[in-house]
């Protein structure tokens, strides 16, 4: 994924989101014939926020880099997006006015001590810590364990959206995968909008729109906000289903590092399958350290 000018981001957003909203949802009638696009025409658009065609196409081409902040919210109001969504179109109006390109370093994947510490206090809880694009950076033995198969993976490989799109266990994994993966591109699509330069997320979405068609798919569709996930249900080949509790959570200190962490009420089924997964998980990783000595 080159770097872009950030007014071709906008515009790419605007694009997105135009052509996923429907005539009639607008409050339009359409007109007779068949229509030779989906969704807004640029001209319908331009009409429900108060602007000339001309300039909305100019804005939708990437040429016109400064609309108004009224501007912005009359196309925000015609396009229904939603708060976090009209936020984004805000952060990609702003980024696009004082645009500037420069080489981005690569945030650092360095972990302090005490995260570490914490992932092992929360056990038997699986637990884990992603950099801002999903690289997986710690994690205790359950945290790992839960997403099956990802340990055969060397540890710079393992990212947990890759896991999503191109890991074989993971759709088996996962019985709402497809709600999975759409929430994976919105994380990513919206830390793209706003930092398009990123070189740790260029290179994860160049691979992925290379190897993944479900990733191009949804990445064309340019959502930015997905489902809030506060459970997820695992169908996990060592210790049976299971439905956890989630929590994300962002770290102080960081550039940009989540901590994940899953639950289950004790005295369930659940929370037993998930000790279950930490003991066996634990037990693993204490054979592979024998055999490494």
């Amino acid at each position: 994924m080159a770097p872009e000018h950030s007014g071709e981001e906008l515009g790419r957003f605007l694009r997105a989101r135009r052509t996923q909203t429907s005539p009639q949802s607008a409050g339009l009638t359409p007109g007779p014939g068949v229509r030779r696009t989906p969704g807004l025409r640029r001209e319908e658009l331009a009409t429900l926020a108060g602007v000339s065609i001309d300039y909305y196409t100019r804005l939708e081409r990437g040429k016109e880099t400064r609309p108004s902040p009224a501007v912005i919210d009359a196309l925000a109001r015609a396009l229904q997006l939603d708060d976090a969504e009209h936020q984004h179109l805000r952060d990609l109006a702003v980024r696009a006015a004082h645009y500037a390109p420069q080489a981005a370093p690569v945030p650092s994947r360095a972990m302090r001590p005490h995260l570490k510490l914490l992932l092992e206090t929360v056990r038997p809880n699986p637990a884990y810590i992603v950099s801002r694009s999903m690289d997986l950076l710690a994690h205790n033995p359950g945290g790992l364990a839960l997403y099956a198969g990802l340990a055969d993976w060397p540890a710079k490989q393992r990212n947990l959206a890759r896991y999503l799109f191109l890991h074989p266990a993971a759709r088996g994994l996962f019985p709402d995968w497809d709600n999975q993966i759409r929430g994976c591109v919105a994380r990513l699509r919206a830390l793209a909008g706003t930092d398009p330069d990123a070189p740790d997320l260029a290179a994860l979405v160049g691979e992925l729109l290379l190897k993944s068609p479900d990733f191009a798919g949804l990445w064309e569709r340019y959502e930015v906000t997905g489902r809030k996930i506060t459970t997820k249900t695992f169908q996990h080949p060592q210790v049976g289903n299971l439905t956890l509790g989630f929590q994300g959570m962002a770290l102080e200190g960081t550039p940009g590092h989540r901590m994940g962490i899953y639950t289950a009420e004790p005295g369930t089924p659940d929370h037993d399958a998930m000790l279950l997964l930490d003991m066996t998980a634990l037990h693993n990783e204490s054979a592979t350290s024998r055999q490494k000595r």
